[in-house]
């Protein structure tokens, strides 16, 4: 025990205790999710990483007192779409320091990556998408989501070999692993699907899937979920499955058993939920095809919640706003679904979000304070260090994040300190551009991007995040 506090306390040949660090975080309840540590410690902060770990006080240029506040490290977001400034803001207040577009992902990477460096508040990344690379091959209108030719017949063996393409392209490039929304290129047959997976194969990048079909109605979930378990076996390619209880609806135990059972012989899948009871996605999609009701559970129009006004939808204003096009909240799922997912050890917590000039689904801002406030401090459903390994450790392991997720020597400095006693979410359907609260400190790469639950100005220490680097 010695031996370990003296090697905890030493950094760069010096005795921690003795060192001016660039910031001290003391006084603060550290818990983290890896070494299981739960305890009164005080973190060094140099150059952008943790340098010290000590049940002393240490030194700072600048020092942060977290009394009666849990340390943690920076909560990361498998499932962003929005990637803007706008967006980044809320995920802050949210705690969230890494936002990663891993389900649609981008193409091309390499200038998605570029706009961003030396600009954002908090650390980005994505995928190769298979989603962007079918509209830029089949000249597709929509922006985020297809709602023209990729939506609305599968690729030609030429178009697929340039779909293909432009997916390796962006694995070459460093991506995180392949987006895939089989949802939104419907017509995209179940050998083009595995086509995807064999060319992540090689590079042993997960493919981030939005299944084919949900809710019970066949071909449903279950249909959709043994598509993609066949094509992660035959191949070799890890899987992890999003959102999941807005796909599997009430028949979320099942489709969790199933991944459970997978996993215990040998599979690399894992899986992700948010901790609402409505998704959103785009009117215009594939997703709306005749039909769709059975597959959300039997819903009505008046289930549907157009963003931009907060109106509940008729037949009428369903069929002008899908012609138009937009983002609509979908109330489908079980707050009983919910619970189970949140309090499901193997399942992750990722947001799904997306905001623009503060329209959205409440996600976008709330994810992460909600699972703390709500079914952690609230309802009870899983235990503190349970949810922070769900949002932190979990995802960064799922993306070979070797430092980040963590609160150890020699990691990453992104740290989140938030009172457990406050933290809770504020965005709501109808007005969902509310910063959590509860969330005091926000480090990003060492630099404070909230300082006692205000945002920062004029600071981007936001770093882009490849795969293995």
């Amino acid at each position: 025990m010695l031996k370990f506090r003296f090697v905890l306390l030493f950094s760069l040949g010096l005795p921690a205790l003795a060192q001016q660090f660039d910031t001290a975080i003391v006084n603060g309840r550290v818990l983290d999710p890896e070494s299981g540590l739960d305890a009164i410690r005080s973190i060094g902060i140099r150059s952008g990483r943790i340098s010290a770990i000590s049940p002393d006080p240490l030194h700072g240029r600048t020092v942060i007192d977290a009394r009666g506040l849990v340390v943690a490290p920076g909560f990361i977001d498998l499932h962003q779409h929005g990637q803007t400034p706008e967006n980044y803001r809320f995920k802050a207040h949210d705690g969230v320091t890494t936002a990663l577009e891993l389900e649609v992902g981008v193409w091309p990477l390499r200038q998605w990556y570029a706009a961003r460096e030396g600009k954002a508040l908090i650390n980005f990344g994505a995928s190769s998408g298979e989603i962007p690379a079918a509209m830029a091959v089949m000249h597709d209108p929509g922006t985020l989501l297809p709602r023209g030719e990729a939506a609305q017949r599968g690729p030609t063996p030429e178009e697929q070999r340039e779909i293909i393409a432009h997916i390796k392209e962006g694995l070459d490039q460093g991506a995180l692993g392949v987006g895939l929304g089989i949802a939104y290129v419907p017509k995209t047959s179940r050998e083009q699907i595995l086509q995807v997976f064999q060319i992540a194969a090689p590079y042993k990048a997960p493919c981030f899937v939005h299944m084919r079909n949900g809710g019970p109605v066949e071909p449903g979930v279950l249909d959709a979920l043994q598509e993609v378990l066949a094509d992660s076996a035959v191949t070799g390619t890890p899987l992890h499955v999003v959102h999941i209880t807005s796909m599997a609806l009430a028949e979320t135990p099942l489709a969790l058993a199933i991944i459970r059972g997978a996993r215990e012989r040998g599979l690399d899948i894992t899986v992700e939920a948010y901790p609402y009871t409505a998704g959103m996605t785009d009117l215009s999609s594939a997703i709306f095809e005749p039909g769709w009701q059975a597959h959300q559970g039997g819903i009505t129009y008046h289930d549907l919640q157009w963003i931009a006004t907060g109106e509940r939808l008729t037949e009428e204003s369903f069929l002008r706003y899908r012609k138009q096009g937009g983002m609509v909240a979908v109330h489908s799922i079980p707050e009983a679904m919910v619970r189970l997912a949140m309090a499901d050890p193997m399942v992750m917590i990722a947001s799904d979000g997306i905001l623009d000039n503060g329209k959205g689904h409440p996600r976008a801002a709330g994810c992460y304070a909600r699972v703390l406030g709500r079914y952690v401090r609230e309802e009870r459903a899983l235990s503190l260090m349970e949810a922070l390994r769900k949002m932190t450790l979990m995802p960064a392991e799922r993306v070979g994040l070797q430092n980040k997720g963590r609160i150890k020597i020699g990691a990453d400095a992104d740290v989140t300190i938030f009172d457990p006693a406050r933290v809770i979410d504020r965005a709501t359907y109808e007005n969902p551009a509310q910063y959590s609260e509860g969330i005091e400190y926000v480090l990003v790469n060492g630099i404070s991007v909230v300082k006692q639950g205000v945002l920062q100005e004029n600071v981007a220490p936001g770093r882009g995040v490849l795969r293995n680097r």
